[in-house]
């Protein structure tokens, strides 16, 4: 990640930024992908087709042949020419104009995103590049995710995926919005659709093309077999645990959350990112929401406020120190620190779609030591996905149960168990430690024909484990009542009754000027 300042320059990028290199993916498929099939000693011409997952909304400019702006010696040193990550959260007064804007003309589109369009959305991030850059903007030929960037050096052939554009590039039943919604954000603005970037849309599973020499001499594999439409981490996952049925919610967690649901019926939910027809499993409903900081807080956390004598006490156990600060904290029973923390390091995403929101930590004394705050983090993680639960079972999309996939549920029990026990909900796991690479492969074995559709794939490929965590009921009596605690803290600096983490923001960027 790119977010301090941009190769080759010494000047600071602003707060809130985070970018990454192209190069870096390509780099990616000429090494890595070799790589792995030498080590599984899979012979590449068994292999039928190649799929691909990535974060979204990551996007950036190019050249109409796909050239990135920022490979340019002319725009190289502008930052609003490299890729803009998920992450980057200098957008939101573009999300903001784009929320107002929405409101005033009555788009009945901005429900469909629980009412609010994040900084981290495409439209936030491609009005950012105009009104800051306009000459990068008027450069730009093509506007692109970076999912859908890496299918086209893969391919020769630029498609877009229904996914992407569903969730991040507000595209519903009828399309995108209206050209006069655009002019109203900036006349400049009105045709961003039509000339930087595709209303021809590429269903998940369909084949976007054929590996091109070129890709597969990176890759070690076969010119010409099929390349899947591109597909984003965490939706690509929901086929890969088998949560193709409505009522199994989906947890892909790693250093944010996204949780994905598939619903039978179309409802509005606060703050929710999106509700797309096809845009997880095809004819049914597709729900995501997300939370924007979730292991980047632990690791936040374990990089700048653990004393040196932990990370001795580790070393001497012989444990990394998450593993050690874990096991400290499971001494714990719930409550017993006497903290509570609001989740918001990396700003809100789900409820209140607000990346200005920054972190909190309440009760701390003289007493309070690396592991009670450690805890609190965790906990603080595991309200804010009760927050988005009790959301969408409240407009009657029912969740009988959580399915965990990623990093953190594989290297941490704890977390787990607090999960378990703050939601009430029995957690099952993701059957791969790669869960979304797995759910890529589902998609490039039904874009090669190997299946008909994903749910066919899903029901052949699709992996959980036995191991199931279930709720200790007296742990939930407890965590009742942080929740409680966690839920008059998140109402209180969340939806306006005090904006001072904004105004810390607001000094800060002063500061900083």
């Amino acid at each position: 990640m790119i977010d301090e300042h941009l190769p080759g320059s010494d000047k600071p990028l602003p707060p809130d930024w985070a970018l990454q290199d192209p190069n870096d993916y390509i780099e990616v498929l000429k090494h890595t992908v070799p790589a792995v099939l030498r080590e599984s000693k899979i012979n590449p011409a068994e292999v039928i087709g190649v799929g691909i997952d990535f974060t979204a909304c990551t996007m950036l400019p190019t050249l109409k042949d796909g050239t990135p702006l920022c490979y340019l010696d002319q725009w190289r040193m502008n930052p609003h020419s490299w890729v803009k990550l998920w992450k980057h959260h200098a957008s939101q007064p573009q999300a903001d104009q784009i929320n107002e804007t929405a409101r005033r003309m009555g788009e009945g589109w901005l429900d469909r995103y629980g009412g609010k369009i994040s900084s981290e959305w495409f439209f936030s991030k491609a009005l950012q590049i105009l009104q800051e850059a306009p000459d990068v903007y008027n450069a730009a030929e093509r506007l692109i995710e970076a999912t859908d960037w890496v299918i086209w050096q893969m391919t020769g052939v630029e498609t877009r995926n229904a996914c992407t554009a569903g969730y991040k590039a507000m595209v519903q039943d009828e399309g995108y919005p209206r050209r006069e919604y655009f002019a109203a954000l900036d006349p400049r603005f009105a045709d961003v659709v039509d000339t930087r970037m595709s209303r021809q849309l590429a269903d998940l599973g369909a084949k976007a093309g054929d590996l091109t020499e070129q890709a597969a001499g990176w890759m070690g594999l076969k010119p010409g077999i099929a390349v899947a439409v591109a597909n984003v981490d965490a939706h690509v996952t929901v086929p890969a645990v088998k949560a193709v049925q409505s009522g199994r919610m989906v947890m892909v967690m790693g250093t944010s959350t996204c949780h994905l649901v598939v619903g039978n019926s179309l409802q509005p939910v606060e703050g929710m990112c999106g509700v797309v027809r096809g845009g997880i499993i095809p004819n049914a409903y597709g729900y995501e929401a997300g939370q924007s900081g979730v292991g980047d807080i632990f690791a936040w956390f374990v990089d700048n406020a653990v004393p040196k004598e932990y990370f001795e006490a580790a070393e001497r156990n012989q444990m990394d120190i998450h593993q050690y600060l874990e096991a400290e904290a499971a001494k714990q029973k719930p409550g017993e620190h006497g903290l509570v923390a609001l989740d918001w390091w990396n700003g809100n995403r789900s409820t209140l779609v607000d990346a200005d929101l920054t972190g909190l930590l309440l009760g701390g004394t003289l007493a309070t030591r690396a592991p009670d705050i450690y805890r609190a983090l965790i906990e603080a993680t595991a309200f804010g996905t009760r927050t988005i639960l009790e959301a969408f079972e409240g407009r009657g999309i029912p969740i009988n149960d959580l399915v965990a996939a990623g990093g953190l549920p594989e290297k941490n029990k704890l977390l787990v168990q607090i999960y378990a026990d703050v939601t009430g909900k029995s957690m099952y796991f993701a059957g791969s430690s790669q869960a979304p690479a797995l759910g890529s492969a589902m998609h490039a074995a039904v874009a090669a024909g190997a299946y008909p559709d994903i749910n066919a794939a899903a029901e052949k490929m699709g992996k959980l484990k036995d191991e199931v965590a279930t709720p200790n009921p007296e742990n939930k009596k407890v965590y009742d009542k942080l929740y409680a605690e966690y839920k008059t803290l998140y109402d209180y600096f969340g939806r306006g009754q005090n904006d001072v983490m904004k105004r810390l923001k607001q000094i800060k960027r002063e500061a900083l000027a």
